[in-house]
């Protein structure tokens, strides 16, 4: 899908893509966690680790794997914080968050979080990951 707005076939018209790196543990999870909450099916989850990801034509490949994008239903493309409270906006019981993050002067505070998350992203993975292997391991001696 290399185009700007959205295709309003097939009814995705409607919904909102989310654009994440499912190479990432840390990524997949917190997916995994808001897509657990979307019954009603308005997330679309495109995930750009694959070679063949769709991408809007204004969205480039390394752009969408060094930054979270969301394509929102009016086809107005964020990224960064944006992009977390326009998926926030579709979750239920995370509409507060979307609310916070559109009051004055928190769109900025919340960039400067996730730029300084950006830059500790690798180290934080490798927390992530080192921690479900020792909750593994301890399910496993909790049924030997």
């Amino acid at each position: 899908m290399r185009g700007g707005a959205r295709a309003e076939t097939d009814g995705q018209a409607d919904r909102t893509t989310v654009y994440y790196d499912g190479a990432c543990p840390l990524c997949r999870a917190e997916i995994s966690f808001y897509t657990s909450r979307d019954a009603a099916g308005r997330l679309e989850l495109v995930d750009v680790s694959q070679p063949n990801a769709a991408l809007p034509e204004d969205l480039e490949r390394d752009a969408a794997l060094a930054r979270f994008h969301v394509m929102t239903p009016a086809g107005r493309l964020r990224s960064g914080a944006a992009g977390f409270a326009a998926l926030w906006a579709e979750v239920p019981g995370w509409g507060w968050a979307a609310k916070v993050a559109g009051r004055p002067g928190m769109s900025a505070v919340l960039e400067l979080g996730y730029r300084l998350f950006l830059r500790m992203r690798p180290a934080i993975v490798r927390l992530f990951v080192a921690s479900q292997g020792l909750r593994a391991g301890w399910r496993r001696r909790e049924k030997g």
